[in-house]
């Protein structure tokens, strides 16, 4: 569920980077011919619990337990926020994967009269302290990933993402917020660039939970 309306296999290669960056002894001092002092590396025990910390989901990722679920979907799609938006639903399906790390995202419906799909993974990058994530759908051939935060409350998030517009021809911003009405409701709005290069809204998401 895209609740456009993610985030690890690549532990392994961090991993791998640790073990060479532990490994490394530094560079000899030329100055005065005397061998460099290595600065102390971490011991293997400190990095370890340095890694599973960042591994371990936390309250951050608990705020997006909300999203989780099986949804009906009404959307909003304005092709130019001069004319009436296009109204269409669909149906929407939230799980978490990778041991509660990540909340996998399912969306199917209809886009200009054409059957869509659409996948994405959103989580929270504790390193960065931020929500991440990553969606693609039918419409494109891209990829687009996000980045974004929640406020206090846990009930309203905010991502930002950048794609390739091939009508403008250049890279364009786009702005999304997602709310928790209540247990049973979602909304998503999101913001970009016009054909005249105004921002605008140019789609609102109803979500409803399946009883």
């Amino acid at each position: 569920m895209k609740v456009r309306h993610r985030i690890l296999t690549s532990k392994e290669i961090f991993l791998c980077t640790l073990v060479l960056s532990v490994s490394t002894l530094g560079v000899p001092a030329f100055a005065e011919d005397k061998p460099a002092v290595p600065a102390a590396a971490p011991g293997q025990d400190e990095t370890m619990k340095a890694w599973m910390a960042m591994a371990t989901p936390g309250e951050a990722h608990k705020k997006l337990d909300a999203l989780a679920g099986s949804w009906t979907s009404e959307t909003k799609m304005w092709m130019d926020p001069a004319n009436p938006p296009e109204t269409t639903t669909g149906t929407a399906e939230g799980k978490w994967v990778l041991g509660g790390r990540f909340l996998e995202q399912r969306a199917e419906g209809t886009y200009m009269g054409q059957p869509f799909s659409g996948l994405g993974y959103v989580g929270y990058d504790k390193y960065k302290k931020k929500y991440v994530g990553t969606w693609m759908d039918t419409t494109t051939t891209m990829i687009v990933n996000s980045t974004g935060t929640a406020d206090a409350s846990g009930r309203v998030f905010k991502s930002w993402s950048t794609i390739d517009d091939p009508f403008l021809k250049k890279a364009v911003k786009l702005r999304s917020v997602t709310k928790v009405v209540d247990a049973d409701h979602l909304t998503n709005e999101m913001w970009g660039p016009g054909p005249d290069g105004k921002v605008y809204k140019m789609f609102e998401i109803h979500y409803t939970r399946k009883k």
